[in-house]
């Protein structure tokens, strides 16, 4: 367990990244905060269109330029030297050279993310030579031991074959491979195991856990996997319409959720929708309504027209992020003082 005092690896603050549209601002991600420490593993959580991959992206700066996208915020990375960069600020160049080198990236297809005409052997030797400045055979000698670590069976044979000539497990494996060559200190793993059967998943998850434990890298986990949070991730960032409504330790937010999203969300695991004591029930629990459109989003809390304890209050404007426990915040006005929730209700 890492100890709270240690400098971050990851400090992102006031994150917020919107799209210009013909009918208006796309808010996707808003005054987003959260740190990563090093060697834990960080899970992002939420819905579809919840902000997720946004927020990676505009880590990583892969956001389309045609996308016009406007950023601000704060996301500072300290390097394996010591040095601490800003990742939205730092010219190209220099993010180039942490892309793919100490900040990696496992993308959610990877059928979409490799280069078809070009052998995996030769796309894991390439960013060696780019990173490490190896030359050609070194580099392919390197791809091949980066492809044993993952498990590749027959990683002699793999390594000169095409991508489309892989099982998606095995393309998977080839993406963890790729992001892992140059020893990064922070993965970002943007729902690796999206498309992968259970026993696949489990493999992939399993082998991320024990590269983490010997590198002592540390991982974004973007999911909506809840089930595989509770059993990969230290801390967990829950994100609702582009905000954080909760952040907690992984195990004090499973046993006692603060937000009501938090709360509909894990009643949606099977098992979890009934309290202690009471008759299963015949349907799985569902989160009525569904997300407003980011064009007209509520003016006050986004979760107020789903949520089956708002107050009027909830209406009136967006809570604040508030400090509830040791390392544990939520963004309801139901977790304020009470002198507070009696002047709003």
């Amino acid at each position: 367990m890492t100890n709270a005092t240690t400098t971050p690896r990851l400090q992102v603050s006031n994150l917020s990244t919107s799209f210009p549209t013909e009918d208006g601002l796309i808010r996707s991600v808003a005054d987003v905060s959260f740190s990563i420490q090093p060697g834990r593993t960080t899970a992002l959580v939420g819905e579809s269109g919840s902000g997720k991959s946004v927020t990676s992206l505009t880590l990583m700066r892969l956001l389309p330029k045609t996308a016009n996208a406007q950023v601000s915020g704060q996301a500072s990375f300290v390097t394996r030297e010591g040095k601490t960069l800003d990742l939205l600020q730092i010219g190209e160049r220099e993010m180039r050279s942490l892309r793919g080198n100490q900040l990696s990236m496992i993308f959610q297809e990877p059928m979409t993310s490799l280069n078809p005409v070009f052998t995996i052997g030769e796309q894991i030797a390439e960013s060696v030579r780019l990173h490490k400045g190896l030359d050609r055979k070194a580099a392919m000698a390197h791809a091949l031991r980066m492809l044993e670590l993952v498990e590749i069976p027959a990683a002699a044979q793999r390594i000169h074959e095409y991508p489309h000539q892989l099982s998606g497990g095995m393309r998977q494996r080839v993406m963890i491979a790729l992001a892992m060559a140059c020893d990064p200190t922070l993965l970002i793993a943007d729902e690796p195991t999206t498309a992968l059967d259970v026993t696949i998943q489990a493999q992939i998850l399993e082998l991320m856990r024990r590269l983490q434990a010997e590198t002592g890298m540390s991982i974004l986990f973007i999911t909506h996997n809840l089930g595989v949070v509770a059993h990969h991730a230290d801390d967990v960032v829950v994100l609702y319409a582009g905000r954080v409504v909760e952040s907690a330790p992984v195990r004090p937010l499973f046993a006692q959720p603060e937000h009501p999203y938090t709360q509909g969300l894990l009643a949606c695991l099977p098992g979890k929708a009934r309290l202690p004591g009471q008759p299963k029930p015949k349907r799985l629990f569902a989160i009525r309504g569904q997300v407003s459109s980011p064009l007209a989003p509520p003016p006050g809390c986004a979760f107020e027209p789903r949520c089956d304890h708002a107050l009027a209050g909830c209406r009136e404007a967006i809570p604040p992020l508030i400090d509830i426990r040791q390392d544990r915040q939520a963004r309801c006005i139901r977790v304020q003082p009470d002198a507070q929730i009696a002047r709003v209700a």
